[in-house]
């Protein structure tokens, strides 16, 4: 089929999907579990900062209590974001690296910024600008991930399973943070806050995520259609075949590369060549692309604002201003939290993202974000102390309220993970042609840490009263909600539903007028494909009459 494949899709019953036996096999699945692993670099950072600066052994390490209580507020602030800001360099050099030197040496050279960045920070020395440096440093591999890992499984992954693919990197940023979120609890526990081992032990899970990732691209194969960009189409099928477990003259395998070679050279036509120039005028002067750049951006900044990533960096924060008092109870919680989250993407990725399409489990996620932070927003309307009276307790007759709030906080990491976290990859992955893949993709995840960056750092300093310049955390979250139902609207009216579609079909999602692709886009596609079938149906049965010996008109 011209689009590819665009029914429900059961994962536990692939062979049905009508693709050759072959093609779900483990190598495919081996690769996409490599690959997703890099998801996890994201969720242990995430899951790990704040139980680390919340150690007393490290406030006293880096002599934290010698500062004023705004000062204290803008360390940690700059502690939690430095990575974010090594991560807006880091992915806005990643397409650089993923086009000159493919997807599989990308991988490894992050692996390498990571663990250095890492090893600066575990060994600062009491240092601050150390633990700076080492965290911007780090960042530089962490950003590269979300655009290395989900290109590189989008084009590998069958076009009728790409979404599932392409959620196993969101999973793995949830087993980050499960494990992040463990070991921290398990670090308090038994470890003490005695000792450097409080925050070094859990800080090491970066490095041994970044060790398994680097071992295990040696056992992997470069992505075929970075292959045909590079004009390597043999070892382009080759790969593909590999990947498929299929012949490298099967059918299926030359259907595909011939696919991936008519757009990319389709691509090239269109824009004359294969120069910077070419690849700039292709972005953004080529409505439909600039159409999904605008896409991919605002789905970053929309996302990003919703509140939900913050949540999971300050967890611990937003837990003591709800009443949730004690550093054993608040890190076990977290923990619980982190499972939620990790179950929500499991779902999403089996059960939603290929069968319902991205664009209602999209909207599902943020409805049930927008339903937590609507509750939790109106609790600390209706209790006004919290977070700002740091004596002030909760009353019996506001506990349930209190539970009610922190169950809100569950709710909101589940819609998160439904919605938000799992397509802000998938659709950047998905969405642009072969050509400017890479730097389109790079691109939205620079917007990505640029706003994960502008909103961890504005946080802390958003939680502070009026008096000391915040919004209390009330306005924090009376905010969070209205960004949330924003984004809502916006994904309604403008975000199309890619789901099922072949990465060379995408095109024909976008060739309306801008205001109606996002209601349209997918009704006209789906006409479009019906047309190009007809059209490859009438060429093979002349084809098929044209080979015949002559008198013989038989079909």
């Amino acid at each position: 089929m011209a689009g590819g494949v665009k029914k429900p899709v059961n994962i536990f019953r692939l062979k049905n999907l009508g693709e050759p036996k072959n093609v779900f096999n483990w190598r495919l699945w081996f690769a996409v579990f490599s690959f997703g692993l890099l998801g996890a670099a994201r969720g242990v950072d995430e899951g790990l900062i704040s139980g680390a600066f919340s150690s007393k052994d490290f406030q006293k390490t880096i002599n934290l209590s010698s500062y004023s209580e705004v000062e204290r507020t803008n360390i940690k602030a700059n502690v939690s974001a430095m990575v974010q800001i090594g991560s807006v360099g880091g992915a806005l050099f990643a397409f650089v690296i993923c086009d000159r030197i493919g997807r599989i040496w990308a991988t490894r050279q992050l692996c390498i910024l990571w663990i250095l960045g890492i090893a600066i920070f575990m060994g600062n020395g009491g240092s601050l600008g150390a633990v700076y440096a080492g965290r911007f440093i780090a960042g530089l591999g962490v950003g590269q991930t979300p655009v290395v890992g989900p290109v590189y499984i989008a084009e590998i992954a069958p076009a009728s399973v790409r979404g599932l693919c392409t959620c196993i990197f969101t999973g793995f940023v949830y087993v980050g943070i499960v494990l992040a979120y463990f070991t921290n609890y398990g670090a308090q526990i038994n470890l003490g806050d005695t000792s450097h081992a409080r925050w070094l032990a859990p800080t090491s899970l970066h490095i041994i995520f970044a060790g398994l990732i680097f071992i295990l691209t040696f056992f992997q194969y470069e992505s075929p259609r970075f292959l045909v960009k590079q004009g390597k189409f043999q070892k382009a099928a080759e790969n593909m075949a590999h990947i498929r477990n299929l012949p490298v003259d099967d059918a299926y395998v030359v259907s595909e590369i011939t696919a991936i070679r008519d757009a990319h050279e389709e691509e090239l036509e269109a824009t004359m060549g294969a120069s910077w120039y070419g690849v700039l005028k292709e972005m953004f002067l080529i409505p439909s692309n600039l159409y999904r750049l605008y896409l991919s951006a605002m789905v970053q900044f929309m996302s990003q604002w919703s509140g939900a990533s913050a949540i999971t960096i300050y967890a611990l924060d937003f837990l003591k201003i709800l009443g949730i008092t004690g550093q054993n109870e608040s890190l076990l919680i977290t923990a619980v939290f982190g499972i939620v989250k990790f179950v929500a993407a499991i779902v999403c990725a089996l059960f939603l993202v290929d069968v319902i399409g991205r664009k209602r489990a999209l909207l599902l996620g943020i409805t049930l974000q927008a339903i937590s932070m609507i509750y939790i927003a109106g609790f600390l309307t209706a209790v006004p102390e919290l977070g700002v009276d740091e004596s002030y307790v909760v009353p019996k007759a506001e506990a349930a309220a209190s539970r009610g709030a922190v169950a809100m906080i569950f709710l909101s990491g589940c819609g998160w993970a439904l919605g938000w976290n799992s397509m802000q990859y998938l659709l950047t992955a998905e969405l642009f042609p072969l050509r400017i893949r890479a730097v389109s993709t790079s691109m939205a995840m620079t917007l990505h840490f640029a706003n994960q960056y502008g909103n961890s750092r504005a946080v802390p300093n958003m939680l502070l009263p009026a008096s000391q310049g915040g919004i209390s955390p009330l306005g924090t979250f009376w905010c969070f909600a209205a960004v949330t139902i924003l984004g809502g609207i916006w994904v309604w009216f403008f975000v199309p539903e890619t789901g099922g579609r072949s990465l060379e079909s995408m095109e024909r999602l976008f060739e309306l007028p801008w205001y109606r692709i996002g209601l349209h886009g997918n009704e006209d596609a789906d006409s479009k494909d019906e047309a190009i079938n007809e059209k490859q149906e009438a060429a093979g049965v002349v084809d098929h009459v044209e080979g015949r010996a002559d008198g013989d008109t038989r079909v």
